[in-house]
This record gives C-alpha cells, structure tokens and sequence, in this order.
C-alpha cells in the first residue's frame, strides 16, 4: 500500500493532467477574434502548466524520498511498468518546459495567473515553431502513455490482484 500523500500527489496530478489536456485541446479551436478572448485561455493554460509542474516536481521528490512498496510481479511487468512510469515523469516534465521555452520565444507574454512572467528569449520565430512541435510531441506521447497506465490500472482491477487497490485512496 503506498503512503497517504502518494495517493494524494498521483491522484491530484492525474486529474490536472487530464484537465490540462482537455484545456489544451479545447484551447486551439478558441478564435482568435475578439482580441484577448484566446490569449486568456492560452495563459490559463500556462499557469495551470506551470502550477502542475510545480506538483509533478514535489511528487517526484517523494517518489524518491519515499521508497514504493514491492511489485509483486514477473520481471517483465515490473520492466515495463518501470518503463512507463519515467516515460510518464519525462513528458510531464518535458511539456511545461517546452511550453515554457516555446512561450519565451515568441512576442507574447507569459503571464501566470495574471502575473508577468519573466521571458528566457526573445521573439524568434523557429525556436518558437521547434519548441510547440516538441510541446505536441510530448502531449501525444503522454497521452499513450497516460492511456496505458490507465489499462494497466483497470486490467489489475479485473484481475483483482491487489495492485489497484494500492494507489486507490481507502
């Protein structure tokens, strides 16, 4: 059984990461008449990305602080949940930077919840286009992997082999 604030950090962090995806998609569709109307939606995309990393950051420290109890399963279930786990932990890390850097090279500001942003660039339109394909890059790969944890996840359910229940709060 994993601790209290596992189960708390993974859920949190599952929920936000399905609302940032249902936001981001949602988002490219807003017109981008009247003025203003998109760009506030683009940043509360930001802030929330920038506030979900901040939570993926924290529960990566206490993955690694806090050791996870055994998998009781065959080698190549564990190497492959292994597997997933840092894929997953690799795009949630790498779509805010991306996103980030993406922002920091265009003419827009960045604003977090209304409030300026420092720029790490400067207005350049092919870092720009380079940092949004890797930011969608990132968000199709995590949302296969996001997909084969929840498989994963159910296929336990229906085995009813104890691993669902670890991460499922009591």
């Amino acid at each position: 059984m994993y601790d209290r604030t596992s189960i708390l950090l993974h859920w949190a962090v599952g929920v936000a990461i399905l609302a940032q995806f249902a936001l981001g998609w949602w988002m490219l569709d807003v017109p981008k008449d009247p003025p203003g109307v998109r760009a506030w939606w683009f940043n509360l995309h930001k802030s929330v990305g920038i506030t979900l990393a901040a939570f993926v950051v924290v529960r990566l420290l206490w993955h690694l602080t806090h050791r996870a109890p055994e998998l009781p399963l065959p080698r190549a279930q564990r190497l492959a949940a292994s597997w997933t786990h840092a894929g997953l932990y690799v795009c949630m890390l790498l779509l805010p930077a991306s996103g980030y850097l993406g922002s920091s090279f265009s003419r827009y500001p960045i604003k977090y919840f209304g409030a300026p942003v420092p720029h790490w660039g400067w207005d350049w339109p092919a870092a720009k286009a380079l940092m949004s394909a890797v930011h969608l890059c990132a968000a199709w790969v995590l949302a296969a992997l996001v997909a084969a944890h929840i498989a994963a996840a159910l296929w336990h359910l229906m085995r009813r082999d104890g691993l669902f229940s670890r991460m499922w709060p009591a």
